[in-house]
């Protein structure tokens, strides 16, 4: 039996299936480490997975969440945000690549920019976040 012809604008099914296993989220995202923390059963275990996962971006997330010289410059509470229900790995920006935003609204970070332009900005960065992730960073802010 002759082999079918395939439309040349197509892609090939081997081209698909390689695409198919690198899509998505490279590597975890910061909700997923932090899971991989939490499960790790004792204290050396938490450290191996934290020596695993040592990136610059990390260590300021932490910083940001358990330093208490750390002061936001955001209202209390929870944003009035519209929360990305879009599967991981899609249609959003991912918290590892926006913690070099972060300094915009820690006291002391940027004074040029006003407080309601810092409210936006980060309304706007929580919504552009995965639903776990903009979590993460909401508890971080409320941690004070």
């Amino acid at each position: 039996m002759a082999e079918p012809i395939q439309n040349p604008n197509l892609i090939s099914r081997k081209a698909m299936s390689a695409m198919s296993a690198t899509s998505g989220v490279a590597g975890e995202t910061v909700h997923e480490i932090f899971t991989k923390i939490n499960n790790a059963k004792d204290k050396p275990k938490k450290i191996e997975v934290l020596k695993r996962y040592d990136k610059p971006y990390l260590r300021q997330i932490l910083k940001a969440a358990f330093d208490p010289n750390i002061k936001w410059v955001l209202p209390e509470g929870t944003p009035p945000y519209i929360a990305n229900e879009a599967p991981v790995g899609t249609e959003h920006s991912l918290l590892k690549n926006e913690a070099k935003r972060l300094y915009l609204f820690i006291e002391g970070g940027d004074n040029t920019v006003s407080k309601t332009r810092k409210e936006t900005l980060f309304i706007q960065l929580l919504e552009g976040l995965h639903q776990t992730e903009a979590e993460v960073l909401i508890n971080e802010k409320i941690k004070n």
